[in-house]
């Protein structure tokens, strides 16, 4: 039996087998099995080639944001309006068929855009190229997924589907679990909150499924058995997504307004380029990117290139690395103007936390 078979005939027993706490145990020995085909799917034994032709775009710039939906939603006429980038436009579906780079300079940072091909439903079952086009995907820093207003929630949950089944978490966090594997003692289970599901039964089910028979697990959070699953795993990739449902020119204002509620959408339209301002400015927001000014002493602060990190790296020791790797071999002190310090300026040590658009000037040791 393939595994494509093996994974199809779980998850209809999976469909059928009620939901209850007499069942818990089963239905975590199924998902833990279901993970571990999806994992063979997309990690075949033996290894296997890399993205394939016209997939394997090297990154550039501060971040990477990656278009996905179905066919003739308008990722590539939203791409083509925003960055100016040329890809090939038609009234049909399957038009891009490789990955289309471009790039776009917002607020001093430069950000990377990738149009994928169109993916269809069973992509993550390798059905098209939905597989090398969700493995791009994995390598974003935030994924826009692109919906055609007039049936946004269809293709929504298809592709939710779809992604999920590649170890993508979109607009997650990883699961507050402590997981660590020893030598003997079994399984040893903590938690720190009242859990609603899992069990040290069920625990021990998921973990004997894994051949793990010594470990220490602790709960910090009210978790199920598939966050326990996604932790094992240790292959899950937690991004950011907003949902932009294009052509919003087809509907009326009352239905607008309605949209305009749903979590992490941005309605816009591609083709009249309309509400590209609100995109953007979601963008930044879930891009969380941090802009720091450099100052060289005796002279103003460079205001046209600002050195971009990532919100969870400003220390000043990861800004000096951004800047250059020998900075702290000679690094004696920081000055900064900004948010992040009481006194305008302020001398600072290396672990000082910076905030957006500081200004630092390095003081070198004579």
């Amino acid at each position: 039996m393939s595994v494509l078979q093996r994974i199809a005939e779980i998850e209809a027993e999976m469909a059928r087998t009620q939901r209850n706490k007499a069942t818990s145990g089963h239905l975590g020995l199924l998902k833990a099995r279901l993970a571990k085909l999806r994992r063979e799917l997309i990690e075949p034994k033996g290894g296997g080639g890399g993205a394939g032709e016209g997939f394997d775009v090297a990154k550039t710039g501060d971040a990477r944001i990656g278009f996905v939906g179905f066919p003739s939603v308008g990722k590539s006429t939203l791409l083509s309006n925003l960055a100016g980038v040329y890809s090939e436009v038609a009234a049909y579906e399957f038009t891009t068929l490789t990955t289309v780079p471009g790039v776009i300079r917002y607020k001093g940072a430069k950000v990377q855009l990738l149009d994928l091909p169109g993916i269809i439903e069973g992509a993550k079952d390798g059905k098209g190229r939905g597989k090398q086009v969700i493995a791009v995907a994995r390598t974003c820093s935030l994924i826009f997924i692109v919906l055609d207003v007039l049936k946004p929630l269809q293709h929504k949950k298809l592709i939710e589907h779809e992604v999920e089944g590649f170890g993508i978490r979109l607009n997650k966090e990883p699961p507050k679990i402590g997981y660590r594997r020893k030598e003997k003692g079994g399984i040893n289970l903590t938690s720190t909150v009242t859990q609603s599901e899992l069990d040290l039964d069920l625990v021990k089910t998921i973990l004997n499924e894994y051949k793990i028979h010594n470990a220490d697990i602790t709960l910090r959070s009210d978790a199920t058995s598939e966050d326990l699953i996604d932790v094992i795993e240790g292959n899950r990739v937690y991004i950011p997504c907003i949902y932009i449902l294009n052509k919003i020119d087809q509907i009326s204002v009352e239905e607008l307004d309605i949209i305009y509620k749903v979590p992490h959408c941005v309605p816009i339209s591609a083709h009249h380029k309309w509400n590209f301002d609100d995109l953007l400015e979601k963008m930044w927001d879930y891009l969380k990117l941090v802009r720091i000014y450099t100052k060289p002493k005796g002279q103003l602060p460079d205001y046209e290139s600002p050195v971009v990190l990532k919100a969870s790296a400003v220390s000043v020791e990861d800004f000096c690395n951004k800047l250059h790797r020998s900075i702290m071999k000679e690094f004696k002190v920081a000055i900064v103007w900004g948010s992040s310090v009481k006194h305008q300026p302020q001398r600072v040590g290396k672990d000082h936390l910076l905030q957006d658009e500081d200004v630092v000037q390095i003081v070198k040791r004579i």
